[in-house]
């Protein structure tokens, strides 16, 4: 990977992040479209650079971060990040293989366009408006619909938002507690494959700062990609909010299955390769 082609994963990162679309999918369809090699360096790009993005959560929301007086909201994040902690330590082999599944994204994206066409319909009386009112218990059921997104192509906004609706919050506040549930479930992440998972890199067995490290192109990629992810998914985050307020996740059903159906087009003419994941 390129400085250039890491530029633009970046950049698809911070604007898919937290819009229901799948970031993981969009980089997958990106790299595959740029003919970028699935190699132990892009993969460990494209969990890492979740750090910039994470910061945007930080910085839009820092109010809701910095009262350490409310120490029930730290609580929440924590109940609420330990399926996602215990489900990837399980399963992260079997998730390293699925990020490699270009047919994997593509129905994923189908499956949940047509779902997200529906969930406005299907949540529709919202009673609990406020974060405060969020129970611990409602924190972790969002939590376990957060798991779903260890599938490529799902979201995980988009699986936390309709796990947060499915527990009567409102469209504004299920997409407010993603972000801050992002925060806790992005760090572990990327700290796991920076300092803890081991990495077959050229026949050696790596850390993922080693990698990052190892080249001055590889620590420029690195840096370059938590910048632009940073910056561009500030800019999500408010034209996401602003917009869900208003429309709702139509258009972002639609979009998942126009772009699921291009997916498949490419996949089955050869543009993209396919897989054996599934």
């Amino acid at each position: 990977m390129g400085i250039v082609e890491a530029f633009i994963i970046a950049i698809v990162e911070g604007l898919t992040e937290f819009l229901p679309v799948s970031s993981t999918g969009h980089m997958i369809i990106t790299s595959s479209l740029l003919g970028i090699e699935k190699d132990e360096f892009t993969k460990l790009f494209e969990v890492s650079i979740q750090f910039g993005a994470i910061l945007a959560v930080v910085l839009l929301y820092w109010r809701q971060f910095v009262n350490f007086a409310r120490w029930q909201f730290y609580v929440k994040l924590i109940v609420g990040v330990i399926p996602a902690l215990v489900l990837g330590y399980l399963f992260s082999d079997t998730i390293d293989k699925m990020l490699e599944s270009p047919m994997t994204v593509a129905i994923s994206m189908l499956v949940g366009g047509i779902i997200l066409l529906f969930v406005d319909k299907f949540f529709n009386k919202p009673v609990i408006q406020s974060e405060e009112k969020i129970s611990y218990l409602k924190a972790f059921i969002v939590g376990l619909w957060q798991t779903i997104a260890m599938i490529p192509g799902v979201s995980r906004s988009a699986a936390s938002i309709v796990g947060g609706m499915s527990q009567k919050f409102s469209r504004n506040l299920a997409a407010e507690f993603s972000f801050f549930l992002a925060v806790p479930t992005m760090f572990a992440a990327t700290a796991h494959s920076l300092f803890l998972k081991k990495w077959q890199h050229f026949g050696e067995v790596k850390k993922g700062y080693e990698i990052i490290l190892e080249t001055r192109d590889n620590t420029i990629a690195f840096i370059i990609g938590n910048v632009m992810a940073f910056i561009v998914a500030i800019i999500a985050i408010r034209f996401f909010i602003n917009y869900l307020k208003v429309y709702g996740f139509k258009i972002f059903g639609w979009y998942r299955i126009i772009a699921g159906i291009i997916l498949l087009i490419l996949l089955l003419t050869g543009v993209i390769q396919g897989d054996k994941a599934l």
